[in-house]
């Protein structure tokens, strides 16, 4: 039986494609920094939550055991992210401090973990998908935090991706969902029109079964 580990799984995409894994038979460790929202999140058999944060190395540690207990990762999904202060202050006036934690929880906490991972990865010819924005690649005023840290993830994947091709590295933006940090991302507008994370699980099934080559990834697309 295939093992993921998907961060950042109490809430949003991270909860919904933990969800869709285990109904498609995947063990899923899971984790978030709110033990108590992780507890009732309402995972059915074959999730199995550890509450922590990824920016601790002994909990990173923990994912990576709890893993190998059911045979070893398959897939790491690095989900777990923050948006930075909210509303979104433009670069002129962003706190350098809030700025750092951005890119620790959104750059270096991925890396540390994928690093962790990685040995067993390479024995399976698992995967790794890194969940990005499209504030990533486009210029969108007020989200020099956010969108500069995931244009440093999409980076580092590129180069993972060239670093090791035993494992499939793919860098998966999957649109405007109705999420909690979107809903931080404009404060006091109505997202009522965008769509909710569930909505596209099915097509991260679809590029999980079809393995495509190591790349950028719109899920609209798949």
């Amino acid at each position: 039986m295939t093992t993921a580990i998907i961060t950042g799984a109490s809430r949003g995409l991270g909860r919904a494609l933990s969800g869709g894994l285990a109904q498609a038979g995947w063990n899923v460790v899971v984790d978030g920094r709110d033990g108590a929202a992780l507890a009732a999140a309402g995972f059915g058999p074959g999730v199995v939550p550890v509450a922590g944060d990824v920016n601790d190395p002994a909990h990173r540690a923990a994912l990576i055991d709890v893993a190998d207990r059911y045979g070893g990762v398959d897939l790491l999904v690095n989900n777990a992210g923050i948006l930075g202060p909210s509303p979104q202050p433009r670069l002129a006036d962003y706190p350098v401090e809030a700025m750092r934690e951005v890119y620790e929880v959104n750059v270096h906490a991925p890396l540390a973990l994928t690093q962790l991972a990685l040995p067993g990865l390479r024995k399976r010819g698992g995967a790794v998908l890194n969940v990005t924005s499209d504030a990533a690649i486009e210029a969108y005023a007020g989200w020099g935090g956010y969108g500069s840290a995931k244009a440093a993830l999409e980076q580092l994947s590129k180069i993972l991706a060239a670093e090791e091709p035993e494992v499939r590295v793919w860098w998966a933006d999957p649109g405007d969902l109705r999420t909690r940090m979107h809903q931080e991302a404009y404060p006091g507008e109505d997202i009522s029109d965008r769509p909710e994370p569930e909505s596209v699980v099915p097509a991260f099934l679809r590029l999980l079964a079809a393995r495509p080559e190591s790349g950028r990834v719109r899920v609209a697309q798949w």
